[in-house]
């Protein structure tokens, strides 16, 4: 693996277990945000892995999968998972409904966006 494919799973790992902190300290706002970031780091890393080039400078998950050529492989499971996640980035960092979000990410549903994120950031791992 080389240097730029490896610095983008350590990132990748890295948001993972901070997502998982969040959850531990009960900071559900933080694991949707740390969980989009864990896919963004992996498709990153996909993405230099396939074109050895410094990835897009994108946020959105689904242009990061159609870029780095692995849209037409995830299975719809993954797909749909990503459109999940998309939205719990912007609303982390510019929290305009803040309280209704807050609402929607329970434990429960943050312990399944954890199982989910790991689940996705292993099939691309294992594509690399």
């Amino acid at each position: 693996m080389n240097e730029k494919v490896k610095y983008w799973v350590e990132l990748s790992d890295y948001d993972f277990e901070t997502a998982e902190a969040m959850l531990a300290s009960g900071r559900y706002l933080y694991v949707g945000f740390m969980c989009h970031q864990t896919i963004e780091k992996i498709l990153k890393s996909y993405f230099s892995f396939k074109f050895n080039e410094t990835p897009p400078f994108s946020h959105n998950l689904s242009y990061l999968a159609e870029k780095s050529s692995l849209i037409d492989l995830l299975p719809d499971e993954y797909l749909h998972f990503i459109n999940l996640l998309e939205p719990l980035n912007i609303e982390a960092r510019y929290p305009t409904h803040k309280g209704e979000l807050l609402k929607s990410l329970s434990k429960i549903r943050c312990e399944e966006i954890l199982l989910k994120t790991k689940k996705l950031q292993k099939w691309v791992k294992e594509r690399l």
